[in-house]
């Protein structure tokens, strides 16, 4: 296979901004197909490529024999049906985040995974940009001694927008399921290590949905603050302090958005080293480095037991709401 086509399942505006660009400029990939049964949200897709075809159901998208992968943009409550329907069809996945709700829903699509033989993944962009390996490096290498505490923030404000799927119960919103999954998932890429216990969990709801968490997660041998809001002014931020060096991640989740990617490694002598990376798109990165997962040329870096793990931890939180 040289060329990936891709069929999109829905006109989100995420797969307008961020993933039918990205697939546009990945290498070896190309936008095929998207379903929508909306032509002015459609209008925004065929702009980039007049070629597209646009069709006006999901299942129009599994059954043709031209798709070979399929990304979900869909509400979080529709990630495992659609998911599993796709590998049912034959096509390779790349699902939004979350991928499931529970922890326990993604067992089932690992298995369907490896009886397929087909590329399967959550779309958990970060793990693709080099600013992270950087910092998983840094840790990992004992650049700043022993790992004694991770502070994770992201925050941002939809209270104007009452409509939006992530302000409500039944598409599986809130902020956890949202963005938990970075803050959470970040700690657990860069060091490699489970959550042994949640030591404190504040959650707030607004009619049933979350809209703000704050954990505290013990590890061996660090504990991770995590604190995702979607009530408060735009703003992320990871810190990794250890007892000889602090690692700052100003722009952790959304560079070329938020602001630019940078990470700075402080230590008790000599200077601050700082790591620039202006220009890198972590979503074309993601885009190819699924690609070359399914072409066989390397593993996927962030498999669905990564997923898991995070969803589990996540769980974990759900439990511990006091």
């Amino acid at each position: 296979m040289t060329e990936l086509r891709w069929g999109i399942l829905g006109a989100a505006k995420f797969a307008r901004e961020h993933m039918a660009p990205a697939i546009h400029a990945a290498r070896q990939s190309r936008l095929a197909m998207l379903a929508t049964s909306d032509p002015a949200k459609a209008a925004a897709f065929t702009a980039m490529d007049s070629g597209l075809r646009v069709v006006d159901s999901y299942d129009a998208v599994l059954s043709d024999p031209e798709i070979d992968a399929v990304y979900i943009p869909l509400p979080n409550s529709m990630h495992v049906q659609w998911t599993r329907r796709a590998l049912e069809a034959g096509k390779h996945v790349l699902c939004e985040k979350p991928i499931a709700m529970r922890a326990d829903e993604i067992d089932a699509l690992i298995d369907l995974r490896d009886r397929t033989g087909l590329v399967a993944a959550e779309a958990y962009m970060i793990v693709h940009h080099p600013q992270w390996a950087q910092v998983r490096t840094w840790v990992q290498d004992g650049a700043i001694g022993a790992l004694r505490r991770v502070n994770a923030t992201f925050t941002y404000d939809n209270s104007a927008d009452p409509g939006n799927i992530r302000n409500a119960l039944g598409t599986g919103g809130g902020s956890l399921p949202d963005i938990g999954v970075y803050t959470l998932g970040c700690a657990r890429f860069v060091t490699g290590q489970e959550a042994e216990r949640v030591l404190f969990a504040d959650i707030r709801r607004e009619e049933g949905v979350e809209v703000r968490a704050e954990a505290m997660v013990q590890f061996d041998g660090f504990t991770l603050t995590s604190f995702t809001s979607m009530r408060m002014l735009r703003y992320q931020s990871v810190t990794f302090q250890g007892t000889t060096g602090v690692i700052e991640v100003p722009v952790p989740f959304n560079p070329m958005g938020y602001g630019d990617a940078e990470v700075r490694l402080m230590r008790k002598a000599g200077p601050v080293e700082v790591f620039r990376y202006p220009g890198v798109n972590q979503y074309v990165q993601q885009v190819e480095a699924f690609g070359a997962a399914v072409r066989g040329e390397a593993d996927y870096p962030c498999p669905l037991e990564f997923s898991r793990g995070t969803q589990t931890l996540m769980d974990m939180i759900w439990a511990a709401e006091g």
